[in-house]
């Protein structure tokens, strides 16, 4: 079984390492690395079969045949006793842990030297182990062969330590050689590099910045790859390190200081407290900008682990490069410490997320004992209110209520609870209560007559019952508030009985007094009733009932008074007003200036269309006649007709008046300057006199016109030009060629129009040059004798609507057309001529 068992490859480490040895703790330790014999082709072809034709093969096979057959001698035969005594060697022992520092600083050369022995030594046993059981004589021939031989060999092992001794010149006698591959076992290099400044124990660089000692190296056991064993510590590597500058030596009277002991450094980590800990993270949370959190995935152990942050990542690492005793348990240690402080943050949280929903229920707790307080006072206010309005109920039931009492009683509620007196509408409740006895107080009131009768009575209500609330300006009686109501119930119909039977709409003084005392209490609604169903009515019957030809007192002295009260309700006035005038101003005559005393007023209060319409067709025709009939006369000059002209200057537009003045005032005077000027020897301050009376007799309005200043400077030019000598120009002449030629053709263009539009145009009996559109269409109703007046209030498209017979029309005086209505209380008109009007009145006649 034995020799079955030699032929069988050994799964150990003993052909892999050189001195290794397991320590206590289980660690392997070794000294070197065994050289195994490089791979040939013939191996990777071949494998365990090739066949052992190296060196290394044949030598190994050799020694280990050797071996087993001293093995077998010394196992199956008897020991010779007449051999000479042989001292066998007991290999090498694991060093003790103080000896293996010591052994580490020996190098390589020793290690490779005690290799060089033991292996002579193996091999003389070897050599002289074959030639033992021979002959004396002839064993001792061979013998003396062999010694031979093994003294040669030492002898070419003593040189050579001789010439490594002469390369290592520089060390001191006893110490190691220096490295293979170290800076010192090259004495070419080290010499090359002393001369360039180099010195030993500092880096490489001008500043010394490389690095002192060569890269250390791992080794990691066999066939693991490059995976992680579980259970396995890597091994360091022996790597020598002569060229750091030596240690210091340590003092002789201090021992070794114990690392893991209780007082083995006087320096400990800091100790931190919760609070600490806590203060510190909130200081790190407030310092630190708020970031996304990325997750982190660290594959490098057995497990993956999820991080979000690198904090102490590469802890473990870096204790084991800077040397750390027992990194694995200071890493465990590191990892309780941050799971107990991750607990605390955590615990901390929870902590204060619970106090803050115990303050919140605090608060809410407050909140709602707040509500109760609250609500139980409201409750107990509404039991008061309830009371006292019961009270007032048994007063009213009795008939011992009185209107004083009563709106002490309320006031006094309003004042002690008025947030409460606006929620539960005891204003509703105090309007009940209080309207039959305001009915009493105002019963038989004259508003007219008296009104300041009252006012204080309702002007404590309305604080009572309004107070700074704003009025509703809604029309329905159901939005009103208690005290519009109340007013609409109580004031309202005596003002509506007092202003139908006894007030007299020219005599507008009583009514204006009653609504000026009362504007502040009456509520707009109110206000708006009375002037609706009140005034109004009154107001338009005194306008259809108004002559200007009889009445005595003019127009505007009963309606301008109603002007800012009415508003724009006094158009539906103004329509009459204008028919009204404009019947009157039909008739008359420009010597007349009551009609400038009742129409000027209502320039401000007609719309500018219809005041310059008004001007246009009945004011402006009159005044130029009466300003072609006035004559200069600078020897007897009358200004009658001048004056009657210039009382319109305020009431005509500017440009009419402008117009009408150049045309027909200043052509003749300045002819009549023209003329005086001519005559031979002309008193010059005579015509300055006479030139500044005219100017004085002008209006501000009319001297502030650019058009008119120009006129009279012409007029003065024309006496300049006099008084230096010069010629003058007739004024006018020119202008005069003109004029005639424009005016035949106007005649012309007039007689081409009324022959193309005969049937709308022409009318009998009537001159159209002379008579406006309006007054031919009268005077023809007149010869046909039909019916011509206008109809109250009635208007189509702001046209007055006019009777014609049976037909109502429309007059366009700007278009000169005629509508008529095809049929009565239907909103149907269309453009007819005056035949087509007489055959609709025709028709509409009984037969």
């Amino acid at each position: 079984m034995e020799e079955d068992a030699e032929g069988m490859d050994r799964l150990d480490m003993d052909g892999d390492f050189v001195g290794g040895r397991f320590d206590r703790d289980g660690e392997f330790y070794y000294k070197s690395r065994r050289q195994r014999a490089p791979q040939t082709r013939d191996d990777a072809v071949y494998g365990v079969f090739a066949e052992g034709d190296s060196d290394y093969d044949s030598e190994e096979d050799e020694a280990s045949r050797r071996r087993r057959r001293r093995k077998r001698r010394n196992d199956d035969s008897e020991p010779d006793l007449t051999r000479p005594v042989q001292f066998v060697s007991k290999g090498i022992s694991a060093p003790k842990p103080e000896e293996e520092e010591e052994q580490q600083r020996s190098g390589l050369g020793q290690a490779a030297s005690s290799s060089a022995a033991a292996a002579s030594q193996e091999d003389a046993e070897d050599d002289q182990e074959p030639y033992m059981g021979l002959p004396t004589g002839f064993g001792q021939r061979i013998a003396e062969g062999a010694r031979a031989r093994r003294e040669e060999k030492e002898r070419q092992q003593e040189s050579a330590k001789r010439r490594r001794g002469a390369s290592g010149a520089g060390f001191e006698s006893g110490k190691p050689a220096p490295p293979p591959g170290s800076l010192e076992s090259n004495t070419k290099v080290a010499k090359m590099m002393a001369m360039m400044g180099y010195k030993r124990g500092e880096g490489l660089g001008k500043n010394a910045q490389g690095i002192t000692a060569p890269v250390e190296t791992t080794l990691r056991p066999k066939n693991a790859g490059l995976g992680s064993v579980e259970g396995f510590k890597e091994p360091k590597a022996f790597t020598p390190k002569e060229n750091l500058p030596p240690p210091p030596p340590p003092p002789p009277a201090k021992k070794e200081k114990q690392r893991w002991s209780k007082k083995a450094s006087a320096k400990k980590d800091q100790v931190l407290t919760k609070n600490e800990l806590l203060a510190r993270r909130a200081e790190q949370e407030q310092d630190e900008q708020p970031t996304l959190v990325q997750k982190v995935i660290d594959m490098r152990g057995p497990q993956a682990r999820v991080l979000t942050d690198l904090k102490g990542l590469s802890t473990e690492h870096e204790m084991e490069a800077n040397d750390v005793p027992m990194p694995e348990l200071q890493y465990n240690v590191r990892l309780l410490v941050d799971e107990t402080e991750a607990d605390i943050v955590r615990l901390d949280g929870q902590l204060r997320r619970e106090q803050e929903k115990v303050a919140s229920l605090v608060r809410e707790k407050e909140k709602v004992a707040k509500q109760e307080a609250l609500q139980k006072h409201q409750l107990q206010v509404m039991e008061t209110i309830a009371n006292v309005l019961e009270k007032v109920r048994v007063d009213d039931t009795a008939g011992l209520l009185t209107l004083g009492g009563l709106l002490k009683t309320f006031q006094e509620l309003k004042l002690r609870y008025e947030e409460e007196f606006k929620i539960c509408s005891v204003a509703w409740v105090a309007c009940r209560f209080a309207h039959p006895l305001l009915i009493r107080v105002f019963q038989g009131w004259q508003p007219l007559q008296n009104p300041l009768f009252g006012l204080e009575v309702m002007s404590s209500w309305k604080d009572l019952l309004q107070g700074d609330q704003p009025y509703d300006f809604s029309d329905a009686t159901e939005s009103m508030a208690p005290y519009a109501q109340l007013v609409s119930e109580v004031i309202l119909p005596a003002v509506r009985i007092s202003g139908t039977n006894s007030w007299k709409a020219r005599d507008p003084e009583p009514m204006l007094r009653f609504l000026e005392s009362w504007e502040r209490l009456l509520p707009p609604i109110v206000l708006h009733s009375i002037l609706e169903h009140v005034i109004m009515p009154k107001l338009t019957a005194a306008v259809e009932s108004w002559d200007p030809r009889s009445e005595n007192v003019p127009i505007h002295v009963w309606v301008h008074p109603w002007l800012p009260t009415l508003g724009q309700r006094i158009d539906t006035l103004c329509h009459s007003i204008r028919y009204k005038l404009s019947s009157v101003l039909q008739l008359w005559q420009a010597h007349d200036s009551s009609a400038y005393a009742v129409l000027s007023p209502w320039k401000g209060v007609f719309d500018p269309a219809s005041w310059e319409d008004l001007i246009v067709r009945y004011i402006i025709p009159k005044l130029k006649m009466a300003l072609q009939e006035f004559q200069i006369n600078p020897a007897s000059q009358k200004f009658d007709q001048f004056n009657w002209v210039m009382i319109w200057a305020s009431a005509v537009p500017v440009h009419h008046m402008v117009h009408m003045l150049e045309v027909d005032f200043f052509s003749k005077w300045q002819l009549v300057l023209y003329h005086w000027l001519s005559s031979p020897n002309p008193d010059f301050n005579e015509i300055m006199n006479w030139y500044k009376g005219w100017r004085g007799l002008f209006p501000p309005e009319l001297l502030a016109n650019e058009r008119i200043r120009m006129l009279l400077t012409a007029g003065l030019e024309m006496m300049n030009q006099a008084a230096e000598g010069h010629e003058l120009a007739q004024p006018g002449a020119r202008e005069n060629v003109g004029f005639l030629r424009a005016t035949e053709k106007r005649q012309f263009d007039a007689a081409q129009q009324a022959s193309q539009y005969p049937s709308y145009h022409a009318v009998p009996g009537a001159a159209m040059s002379e008579m406006s559109f309006k007054e031919s269409i009268q005077a023809y109703a007149g010869d046909q004798g039909l019916l011509f007046m206008p109809r109250v209030n009635k208007f189509y498209k702001g046209m007055q609507v006019y009777e014609f017979g049976t037909v109502s029309i429309c007059i366009d005086s700007v278009k000169r057309l005629l509508y008529a209505q095809l049929q009565e209380g239907a909103e149907r008109w269309s453009s007819v001529s005056l035949t087509q009007l007489l055959e609709m009145n025709r028709m509409a006649r009984p037969h």
